[in-house]
């Protein structure tokens, strides 16, 4: 199935612990094709982006960087499978890795935001 994250906002519902993202968090994602980048920030991220690709298996690939509250600048990558729930949002289970700090691993749950 293939997913159209353009100008779609999602919010982080859940997080492992070694995550900075919460649900203050809000992303904005553009996709052109199978590119995909997304502007985000709220909570403890000041500024931060991803930028990524659709695979063949229809996930996402992305990497991703940021700038905390502290004024870490954070990087890590990021495998995505998305989900077309029954009320027409999209949820994106995500497994992550830190590429700096602990290179710790991590999971998250993003869930589309839906403004009328």
């Amino acid at each position: 199935m293939e997913f159209d994250l353009n100008n779609k906002i999602f919010r982080s519902v859940s997080n492992t612990e070694n995550s900075e993202v919460g649900s203050e968090t809000l992303f904005l994602y553009h996709q052109e094709n199978e590119k995909i980048w997304a502007e985000y920030s709220g909570g403890t991220i000041v500024k931060g982006h991803l930028l990524g690709k659709v695979l063949s298996s229809g996930r996402f690939e992305f990497l991703y960087h940021h700038i905390n509250l502290d004024g870490d600048l954070m990087v890590g990558k990021c495998l995505s499978t998305p989900e077309a729930l029954s009320d027409g949002r999209l949820r994106m289970i995500e497994e992550w890795k830190w590429l700096c700090g602990d290179k710790s691993i991590g999971t998250s749950e993003l869930m589309e935001v839906l403004y009328e």
